[in-house]
């Protein structure tokens, strides 16, 4: 490749799946129908526009992305078959796959690829568009060929290609048009394995396979039908009753799951969620006393059993967490403070940041009765060191509403870390992204300028040794402040039926393994 570093290769390009398997042992027909849960019903099911958990398990099917990751987060080909990075970091080269058709027929080329980064996800896509700030341009070199240009090494940049991140959208449908209001909005266009058919508010969404796709062999199954059932018991009912064979992680409580994995026919996986890293902390108001003293907030960390949280809360699936970064975060580092449960040195620091005994108010996150347990056990840890606690409920809106809006003490919060610390973790910390409004990113006010310089260094660094020396420090600096107070790694479990074979193929789980199983 010249004087370029070559990355990788697609597998696909090399005749295998992304799992390994040889396309040709895979079947060649299909056949039969898979049901998955989802839950709640999605608000929509443009990619480009609504990003949300519920939107991203239906439309990654329908929509793709130039790569997909496996489960250790290395990229593979999808529309790309091979791509390339200048050695000055500087410059990424993709070659598209010949022959891919958009569900109308028409093809899919390098124009669509421009198009979809530069006018269409830069306008419409809030988490991609932050991503995209070291980018300076993006051009089409040919049909089959797209150059990205940026100001700045930018560590994390392969890794925002999958689906949910910067799906492609038709330029022949959208080009010129409101993108909030075009028709093609209720009835998506892609060029993935499955195409949209029906979807009956308050019941079911319908996707049929695509008979156009440009992959041999996929999808291996006709239809896929995504149930819509509000309420949880409900939704454990349909799985045991077989109306549903795939229930993904979270649509079911907890304490639930391990029953229904021992029905006949039926399994359980905590795979399929490392591209996302799911992280939850206790959020802890720096702005206002007694959270505004690192000291309070060290006595928070000490007093919680979390340990006892994984087993009664969590039912084993997850994970104490050890500081800011998932363990399936690039540079997470074990070497910083750790905080074991330890009621004496909690009582000794609440002594020592002059805490009065007033009492603070916890938010918890209003997302089922596994979470009220949750809330309930920090409750009871901070109680036993000494700190009186009142617990606020709010709906789902509400919760939304506050936390945004910084009108809280202490809230429950759980949140997508993605692969990279630039991507997931960077924004929860840094004073440049608090902002009222959104409550994803820095809302408990917390400020440190070398953090903020830590987190820029580890971002811009060229070699991986100088970002990991980066994001070193700062998980040292992190876990001496205590800036929020951090739970657990959440190993969601997806149950399902053991007739689907191959239910899980990727890092992004069910947002698009179902494309490649199929029903034994």
């Amino acid at each position: 490749m010249n004087r370029r570093e070559l990355i990788s290769y697609s597998l696909a390009g090399a005749g295998l799946s992304i799992a390994g398997v040889p396309m040709a042992a895979l079947a060649q027909q299909t056949k039969g129908t898979i049901n998955v849960m989802v839950q709640p019903e999605p608000s929509g099911l443009m990619l480009g526009i609504v990003q949300n958990g519920p939107t991203q398990l239906v439309s990654g099917y329908i929509y793709e992305g130039l790569l997909r990751y496996d489960e250790k987060l290395e990229p593979h080909g999808l529309l790309a078959t091979a791509w390339t990075r200048s050695d000055d970091g500087l410059t990424y080269t993709f070659k598209l796959k010949s022959g891919v058709k958009w569900h109308d027929g028409k093809p899919f080329s390098a124009d669509d690829v421009v198009f979809s980064v530069d006018k269409f996800l830069r306008k419409t896509h809030a988490r991609l568009r932050a991503s995209l700030e070291p980018l300076e341009s993006v051009r089409a070199i040919d049909a089959n060929t797209v150059e990205f240009k940026l100001k700045y090494p930018f560590g994390p940049f392969i890794s925002l290609f999958d689906t949910g991140s910067m799906p492609m959208i038709p330029k022949h449908i959208y080009e010129n048009t409101d993108f909030a209001t075009n028709p093609a909005n209720a009835k998506p266009i892609g060029t993935g394995p499955f195409k949209y058919k029906e979807w009956v508010r308050g019941s079911y969404i319908q996707l049929v396979a695509n008979e156009l796709y440009h992959t041999k062999g996929e999808p291996m199954v006709e239809n896929l039908y995504f149930h819509i059932i509000p309420d949880a018991a409900s939704r454990a009912a349909a799985f045991e009753s077989g109306k549903v064979d795939v229930v993904p992680g979270g649509a079911v409580e907890f304490f639930d799951v391990a029953r229904l994995a021992k029905l006949p026919g039926a399994a359980v996986t905590t795979k399929g969620w490392e591209f996302y890293s799911p992280h939850s902390w206790l959020v802890l108001n720096n702005r206002k006393a007694p959270f505004d003293n690192p000291k309070f907030r060290q006595a928070v960390m000490y007093a919680m059993d979390r340990e006892a949280m994984v087993k009664v809360a969590w039912q084993g699936f997850a994970k104490t967490a050890a500081g800011p970064f998932n363990q399936h975060v690039k540079f997470a580092s074990d070497d910083v403070t750790k905080y074991p449960r330890d009621l004496n040195k909690a009582k000794a620091l609440l002594k020592e940041a002059g805490y009065k005994g007033e009492t603070v108010k916890l938010l918890p996150l209003p997302y089922g009765e596994s979470w009220q347990r949750l809330a309930e056990m920090i409750r009871q840890n901070l109680i036993q060191a000494g700190i009186k606690v009142e617990t606020t409920g709010t709906d789902v809106a509400g919760w939304n509403q506050r936390t945004a809006e910084w009108d809280f003490d202490m809230a429950i919060i759980y949140v997508y870390q993605y692969p990279d610390p630039a991507l997931g973790v960077a924004r929860t910390y840094t004073s440049h992204t608090i902002a009222k409004g959104s409550p994803f990113n820095n809302i408990e006010g917390y400020v440190n300028p070398k953090v903020d310089a830590l987190f820029d260094a580890g971002a811009k660094a060229l070699t991986d040794a100088d970002r990991a020396k980066a994001y070193a420090e700062v998980q040292k600096i992190l876990t001496e402040e205590v800036p929020v107070a951090w739970l657990h790694e959440i190993n969601f479990p997806t149950l399902y039926r053991t007739k689907i074979k191959n239910p899980i193929s990727s890092g992004v789980g069910l947002n698009d393994s179902l494309s490649r199983a199929s029903i034994g």
